[in-house]
């Protein structure tokens, strides 16, 4: 295996941890939170649910980037390991950074907001709608993040 291989792998484990470390440290802050309001009002547990699960979307982000990766450097497919120098290694190391660092760092953030709508839900359950939209904004850094990272890790090989 080449040191560019290398470099490519280290990417998409990056991508593929970083995110999903992100994700399972949000849905954790928000899983205490919906505990919580659901011992009290057993009602809301659909919409507590629904906002416990989104900051669960970055580690599927990453997830994707990884196995793009992957694909892309024949791992998966069965075509055999494409040949990577270390420059073009390194780019697709690089290339994993933003849905790495934006999907470790939102996804904790998101779950820090879902958890504030969760408990927003507990004290007005007509609010679930709204506190789904303020956890949904973040959402939007780690999209621009899986975008960045999937045009420049489509643009290396």
């Amino acid at each position: 295996m080449e040191f560019g291989q290398i470099l490519g792998l280290l990417g998409a484990a990056l991508a593929v941890l970083m995110a999903g470390i992100g994700s399972a440290r949000g849905v954790a802050i928000a899983g205490q939170a919906s505990a919580g309001v659901c011992s009290e009002n057993p009602n809301v547990f659909g919409q507590a649910l629904v906002l416990e699960l989104l900051p669960g979307t970055q580690g599927i982000y990453g997830f994707l980037i990884g196995f793009i990766v992957l694909q892309s450097m024949g791992i998966l497919g069965g075509s055999g390991l494409v040949p990577m120098t270390t420059a073009q290694g390194l780019l697709m190391l690089v290339s994993c950074l933003p849905i790495a660092i934006v999907g470790l760092i939102s996804a904790i953030f998101q779950g820090k907001v879902a958890a504030s709508a969760i408990g927003l839900l507990g004290r007005r359950s007509d609010m679930g709608g709204k506190g789904i939209l303020m956890t949904v904004m973040v959402e939007t850094y780690a999209i621009l993040a899986l975008l960045a990272s999937f045009l420049m890790v489509n643009a290396v090989l």
